[in-house]
């Protein structure tokens, strides 16, 4: 998918206007359910990793897994998976209907690059993913942080502790890849499944 659109994509003219109102869009859109998946994340993730490691006396190392499992893994995976959702539909949505109205006919036919004005400014939108993974990761820490001190399973300084313990900064890279690829697969699969639609609404 993303070869066969970067065959166009990169051919004069582009719609910069087209590209600031879509970023503008999918921040907004997202942010609300990206803050409300890092929040609650991170607090069950404290929440059952007290339960684990309570039986052991080892509730200092939860501090330490919540910033592991959120940066690593559900950081990028949970955000990716609600992107997906709000993001990837409304991308196929609005192109396939643009195949079923003949809108896209109507714009070859005017000698508009239709990749450039449709595709193209979503998938430089998207480049604003890693700043939501960012956002994610952050709301995800401070909900394990307010599960644990409110919970009383830890106190402020213990978990703050925890969190730089065993940290190792390549994690964040590890996470920023696989946020470049998502990226990049969402922004292109459902631009492809929605530019070459066939059939009706149904489809």
């Amino acid at each position: 998918f993303i070869l066969f659109f970067c065959k166009y994509l990169f051919k004069p003219k582009f719609y910069l206007r087209n590209n600031l109102n879509y970023f503008i869009n999918i921040f907004v859109s997202t942010l609300p359910i990206i803050a409300l998946t890092g929040i609650f994340s991170g607090m069950v993730l404290a929440l059952q990793s007290y339960t684990g490691f309570s039986r052991f006396s080892a509730e200092s190392a939860i501090p330490n897994i919540v910033v592991l499992t959120l940066t690593r893994e559900l950081g990028p995976v949970l955000t990716g998976l609600m992107i997906s959702a709000r993001v990837g539909s409304s991308i196929a949505a609005e192109i396939a209907t643009m195949r079923v109205t003949e809108q896209i006919d109507a714009l070859e036919v005017m000698g508009v690059n239709t990749y450039n004005y449709l595709i193209f400014p979503k998938i430089v939108a998207m480049t604003i993913y890693p700043v939501i993974i960012v956002i994610s990761m952050f709301l995800g820490i401070f909900g394990g942080y307010f599960a644990c001190v409110t919970g009383g399973f830890t106190t402020h300084t213990d978990f703050i502790d925890g969190l730089q313990l065993d940290f190792v900064p390549f994690h964040l890279n590890y996470a920023f890849i696989k946020t470049f690829l998502f990226a990049m697969i969402l922004a292109t699969i459902p631009s492809y499944h929605g530019f070459f639609m066939k059939g009706g609404a149904l489809e």
